[in-house]
Formats: structure tokens, sequence, C-alpha cells
């Protein structure tokens, strides 16, 4: 069943129909990091399934640290930072997102966490989410990936269940993002394939019945 559901969705990308649209962040800002090479990996990638990609740098950004989340604002969102209100737009239009981590402290960095703390669950509507985890030693950054799963699903932006981890990425990727490291080609497959067929699932049955009732934790 699954083999012809990729047969399925091939035929749909020769044809351009149903295009999946997905949001890539960077989660990273420090000096020297090694997530922007990962960035230009994944959109390449993405943008090679077919996939309609934003992508969402921090740092260029220069993202806010966020002194109360967007919906506090109130439904009108009056007088709520420009960035967070385009961000909450993009964050609601998309099909799927798919974060970008670096291991600090076995977590998280707190400029991502601060961007995914800015938006309520609602937003992130029960969409699916993937994660690319990295780190310059042997374990990928796998720390990372056990507090994102926890956050993301709190968010009603549940991870599929494959990550893409990336060990010693300061050698598999080089600074313009081209492999290295041809595994990578290969390892990013099954986060990605999961990804892809979880958000056709979900927009298919969000049409059909829309989302849960009282599906939001926090006020819209």
């Amino acid at each position: 069943m699954y083999r012809r559901y990729r047969q399925s969705m091939a035929s749909d990308k020769m044809a351009g129909r149903d295009k999946l649209s997905v949001l890539l962040v960077l989660g990273s800002v420090r000096d020297g990091r090694n997530g922007l090479r990962v960035a230009k990996f994944m959109k390449s990638t993405l943008e090679a399934r077919n996939l309609d990609v934003t992508f969402y740098d921090l740092l260029e950004m220069d993202f806010p640290m966020v002194k109360q989340p967007v919906q506090f604002y109130g439904p009108a969102r009056t007088g709520a930072p420009p960035v967070l209100v385009d961000c909450e737009k993009k964050i609601r239009e998309v099909d799927a997102v798919v974060l970008i981590s670096a291991e600090y402290n076995n977590s998280v960095p707190a400029s991502l966490k601060n961007f995914l703390d800015a938006f309520p669950d609602s937003a992130y509507g029960c969409k699916p989410s993937g994660l690319v985890c990295y780190s310059m030693g042997p374990h990928g950054g796998l720390g990372a990936s056990l507090a994102l799963r926890t956050v993301m699903g709190v968010l009603s932006c549940p991870c599929v269940s494959r990550i893409f981890a990336i060990p010693f990425v300061q050698n598999a990727l080089d600074e313009e993002g081209n492999v290295v490291n041809e595994q990578l080609t290969t390892d990013v497959v099954p986060m990605l394939d999961q990804l892809e067929w979880t958000a056709r699932a979900v927009r298919n049955h969000k049409q059909a019945a829309g989302l849960p009732p009282k599906s939001s934790f926090y006020m819209e």
C-alpha cells in the first residue's frame, strides 16, 4: 500500500498537483554555527522533492526575544510586533514544519525555543513536524531531538517518528551545503517520506473534518 501511495505521490508531483508547503526553520544563531550548511542542504533536498519551501533563518531575521506570545495581543493582534504576526500567518498556512537544531547542553538552542513559544498551538494546527539535528560529535544532536519531541507535541505539531541526525556535521557538509558524506542523501529519506505522507493525510482530513473541537490549549 505504501509503495502504491509513493507511486501516486510521484505522479502528482510530475503533474504539478497537490503541492505541499513546508516551513524550514534554522534555530541556531551563534557565531561560527554549522547550521547554515545543514539548512542549505535541507532546502535543496526539500525543493528536489517538489515541496514549496519557506526558509526562516532566525539570525538573518533578527528574530526578537519574545516578551509575550502573539496570542496575548488579542484576536486582532493589536500592537503585536509585525514579525510575530507575519510568522504566525505563515505557520498557519504551511502543511508541515521542519526544524534544524543544534544541541546545547543536551537540549535545544534558546533562540529556537523562543521562536516556537511565540505562537499558540492553534497556529501549528495538528500538522506534522520533522526534526533535523546535528552536532560536531558522534551523537548527531539526539539530545536536542528528545527535547523537541515534547515541545512540538504540546504545540499540536507532533514529530514524525524518524529524525535526521547528522554526527560530525563539520565533516559531512561543506559550507555551501554540498554533501561530503554521501550517506546523508540516504539518511534523510525516511524522515521526509514520513513527513510527506503524514502532511498529506492531515491536510486531507482537515479539509473533510476540520480541527478537533477545543484543540487549543491557549487563547487564540
